[in-house]
């Protein structure tokens, strides 16, 4: 079983940065491509950003690249969000995901792992 707890969530003014945490629950972290998604008011849950167990992929919606940045630190079997340049439209719970599939089964349908979800409210 694998825990996901996320954290970094806030309120922030346009244009300015958070960075969200996920700290996983599980011995075989290296295991797992590792992602965000979030779901706005009214609005299905889209992924956001995910990156391979080696950090060497990287998945960005288009609305985010060049802003956002995901990382991961495997030794402290911890992923990271960092959100710069942060819109109003950016506002969402933002959920932690895992799945020991890899990347190239990337999407919320099946999606085995679930964080409870942080929110990120951006004012204009």
């Amino acid at each position: 079983q694998v825990q996901l707890v996320e954290s970094g969530g806030g309120l922030v003014q346009a244009g300015g940065s958070l960075r969200l945490s996920c700290a996983a629950s599980v011995r075989t972290f290296i295991r797992y491509a590792m992602g965000w998604f979030r779901q706005a008011p009214g609005k299905e849950r889209e992924s956001v950003a995910a990156i391979s167990w080696s950090g060497d992929n990287r998945y960005y919606v288009e609305s985010v690249k060049g802003r956002f940045t995901i990382s991961r630190v495997n030794a402290n079997n911890t992923v990271y969000l960092q959100m710069n340049s942060l819109k109003p439209e950016d506002t969402a719970v933002y959920f932690c995901a895992a799945d020991p599939r890899g990347l190239g089964s990337w999407s919320s349908v099946g999606m085995p792992y679930w964080g409870k979800g942080t929110l990120v409210t951006v004012s204009s």
